[in-house]
């Protein structure tokens, strides 16, 4: 089984507005992510502190159990809530993420007996869109949390890590945009503008 985590927890304070429930071609952009990720995940949920306003995606809601402590707080709600022993976590701001990808990094999991297989983007790990092994991560993200780490990369020196670099991703997705994020206004506009042109 293969479990996918959208995280919608974060403030958005950049955005000005809860940026998961922004219009992206006329969807809220956080439907949009879970419709380009139904068909791979075996099972998908969402973490968020604000489940009344996630409640029209049809999809299992799950508050933070350590609040206040960030996207490694989310980290540690979403391999807790995750069924299965593989469980991708991507942020909910991500409108061209590639299903593929997160398949093939699934899949390096299991052949290359890691513990996290995780993207390197020009902007360097992506923690947010990585593949986990539950059994052995949810206790070391725990005991991060209670030794004070906030970094979602700060304890992966802990577990075996597989990065997957930019040319091996090539192969799934090309232009590389799965990792196009959207916190502010003016980028929110033009990944939509991206995305009218990519059709």
């Amino acid at each position: 089984m293969f479990t996918i985590v959208i995280q919608a927890g974060g403030q958005s304070i950049r955005m000005g507005q809860n940026k998961a429930l922004m219009p992206f071609l006329g969807q809220p952009i956080i439907a949009r992510l879970a419709g380009r990720l139904r068909n791979v995940a075996d099972e998908l949920l969402v973490t968020t502190n604000q489940p009344e306003n996630f409640r029209f995606l049809g999809l299992p809601l799950f508050l933070d159990l350590k609040p206040g402590l960030g996207a490694l707080g989310g980290l540690y709600t979403a391999l807790s809530a995750a069924r299965a022993p593989f469980t991708a976590v991507v942020a909910c701001d991500m409108p061209f993420i590639e299903p593929k990808l997160l398949a093939a990094q699934r899949d390096l999991l299991r052949t290359e007996s890691v513990d996290v297989v995780i993207p390197r983007s020009t902007l360097g790990l992506e923690p947010l869109h990585a593949v986990y092994r539950r059994e052995t991560c949810l206790p070391v993200v725990g005991a991060a949390l209670e030794s004070g780490e906030r970094r979602m990369v700060g304890w992966l020196s802990a577990v075996r890590v597989r990065v997957m670099e930019p040319d091996e991703m090539a192969v799934y997705d090309p232009d590389h945009r799965s990792f196009v994020n959207v916190n502010t206004p003016e980028e929110f506009h033009h990944a939509e503008a991206l995305a009218r042109r990519l059709g």
